[in-house]
């Protein structure tokens, strides 16, 4: 048996093999033997480095959308938690008079006199708006009265309904230098329009003022002016 798979070998084995061997059959069998441990270990290679299936990730679930509000909530309600949710600077503002639900509310800044009316639940029907100015940018720290003749520090009011934003009473009350507006400010001894808008771009930027004696520090206002506007101001 083994002779005749020597003579196999040999047969099948190139000449240069068969040279270089000298036709023992020991040599070629350990040639063979070589040969076909080699082959199993590259056949081994190979198998191991094949390319595997990759499972794709599972999707994830879209998140539910966020319901509608309730049918029976009033666009007042939804104003309202808008201006709540929005981020950014504030002003606090004391609406009161024939409103539904009066009472301190924080806005974003730059906020009208009618967002604080939407946020504050509209004005009451029998309310008089006549001489509110709705568009009047609102000012951190002033009180909107809304309907009623009269200003917060008392005194009758230029006409009933008018939204009162100076902080002023009646003539010869002191302007409250937090709620007063442009306009209002201009009306001082000695204030033009510049200096009335720089004492406004002052108190917002500073978050208001907490004593007169502040207003020495709006560029343009030194300690002559000082003098006459402090009997006429409050904070």
């Amino acid at each position: 048996m083994r002779e005749r798979l020597g003579t196999a070998l040999r047969e099948r084995t190139p000449v240069w093999v068969q040279t270089r061997c000298g036709l023992e059959p020991r040599t070629l069998a350990a040639l063979t033997v070589v040969l076909v441990v080699a082959a199993g270990v590259a056949g081994g290679y190979f198998w191991t480095g094949r390319p595997e299936p990759v499972r794709a990730p599972e999707l994830l679930r879209a998140a539910p959308v966020a319901s509608a509000p309730p049918s029976g909530a009033g666009t007042e309600a939804v104003h309202t938690r808008a201006l709540s949710a929005s981020s950014g600077p504030k002003v606090i503002v004391d609406i009161g008079g024939k409103v539904r639900r009066p009472g301190v509310l924080t806005l974003p800044a730059g906020s009208r006199v009618a967002d604080a009316l939407r946020a504050a639940g509209g004005a009451k029907p029998e309310a008089d708006l006549t001489g509110l100015n709705q568009a009047r940018v609102l000012s951190d720290g002033e009180q909107v009265l809304v309907g009623l003749p009269g200003a917060p520090g008392g005194g009758p009011g230029p006409a009933p309904g008018l939204g009162q934003g100076s902080g002023g009473g009646g003539p010869g009350a002191p302007l409250s230098l937090n709620t007063a507006t442009v306009e209002q400010l201009d009306g001082l001894p000695g204030v033009g329009p510049v200096l009335a808008r720089h004492i406004v771009d002052h108190r917002t930027e500073h978050g208001g003022f907490r004593s007169v004696g502040e207003l020495r520090e709006v560029d343009g206002i030194g300690e002559r002016r000082f003098a006459d506007l402090e009997p006429l101001v409050r904070p």
